[in-house]
């Protein structure tokens, strides 16, 4: 009996080091495949989800357009609806999420949120109301305050309360619905959309302060990181802009639909399409890697300074339309 418990025990102490072996080889393997998950959790997540869709050939939903209502609103709605919901929302992104790492796809979002809440607010203001005296449009009023909220909020806010709170793109869904609303009325014949020479005149003012911003940035980036490098926020700034030149080019394409009969009528038609065609421009530039060069560099190109160019073209174009409209 002693023979056979000892035979036993050796054959279990053999038996330890390799269930101890094979675990230990285990648990390599696992930790290896969550070391591997974890380096392509952010790269792969990032490649999923990035795309910057500048379209400029891009054309409203059939099923988003009204008879009798403004093509311009209907465009602004589906831009909207278009990147908070089909392309997804990602400048609000926590650091736990891929698209966190992003930069050139939320900047581009950002410049086109920006410039549909320019779009709102001038709705607001003077297209959307009669001869910019009667009563804001309570549906035109809902969406540029919702357009105007900051594009990098998510679920939490620390910095403001440890509480839940609306997100970026809830309030951005809320804008559109708001925007398709009134579209919906206008088309009922129970809202105002002026489309008088003045309120273009005044809309496209505004436009044209907004893209000499822009350009001003444009041009204090150059003067101040030209050449630089590693400039790092070269594509930042390019890519806000591009998303707001996109943004303007289609809002003004559809804007000259809406307002045909005025450009008609004072012999604009041409001069509103090279405006157009120089936005488009704009919008279009897409290098692989933005650079920052000096603008007489030979051997690295200053894509700001191009882009810089296509906008204060278009921006003296709208300026020679606005002077026309003037008389």
């Amino acid at each position: 009996m002693e023979m056979v418990t000892d035979r036993l025990l050796g054959r279990a102490k053999k038996l330890l080091p390799d269930l101890s072996g094979g675990r230990l080889r285990t648990m390599g393997g696992i930790g290896g495949a969550v070391l591997v998950a974890a380096l392509l959790y952010y790269p792969i997540g990032m490649l999923i989800t990035h795309g910057i869709d500048d379209d400029t050939n891009y054309q409203i939903p059939a099923a988003q357009i009204s008879e009798g209502g403004s093509r311009a609103v209907a465009m602004a709605a589906s831009l909207i609806q278009r990147e908070v919901q089909e392309n997804r929302w990602v400048a609000n992104d926590p650091f736990f999420l891929p698209p966190a790492a992003l930069d050139n796809m939320p900047n581009f979002q950002q410049g086109i949120i920006s410039a549909l809440a320019r779009f709102a607010f001038e709705l607001t203001d003077q297209i959307g109301r009669t001869r910019g005296t009667s009563q804001t449009d309570k549906d035109l009023q809902e969406a540029a305050g919702q357009l105007q909220y900051a594009g990098n909020v998510w679920v939490f806010d620390l910095s403001t309360s440890l509480a839940p709170t609306t997100t970026s793109e809830a309030r951005y869904r809320k804008a559109a619905r708001s925007l398709r609303a009134y579209n919906q009325r206008l088309a009922n014949g129970e809202a105002v959309f002026e489309r008088r020479a003045d309120n273009l005149l005044a809309t496209l003012d505004r436009f044209a302060l907004d893209m000499g911003a822009s350009s001003a940035t444009l041009d204090r980036h150059i003067a101040e990181h030209a050449g630089e490098l590693f400039d790092t926020l070269a594509d930042d700034v390019f890519y806000g802009v591009k998303g707001q030149s996109y943004a303007y080019y289609l809002i003004i394409r559809e804007l000259g639909l809406d307002y045909a009969n005025v450009l008609s009528d004072r012999e604009l038609t041409n001069a509103w399409a090279k405006m157009l065609e120089s936005l488009k421009h704009a919008a279009e530039l897409s290098p692989m890697v933005v650079a920052n060069g000096q603008p007489d560099s030979q051997a690295v190109p200053s894509h700001l300074a191009a882009q810089g160019f296509y906008l204060l073209r278009a921006r003296t174009k709208i300026r020679e339309i606005t002077n026309i409209l003037l008389k």
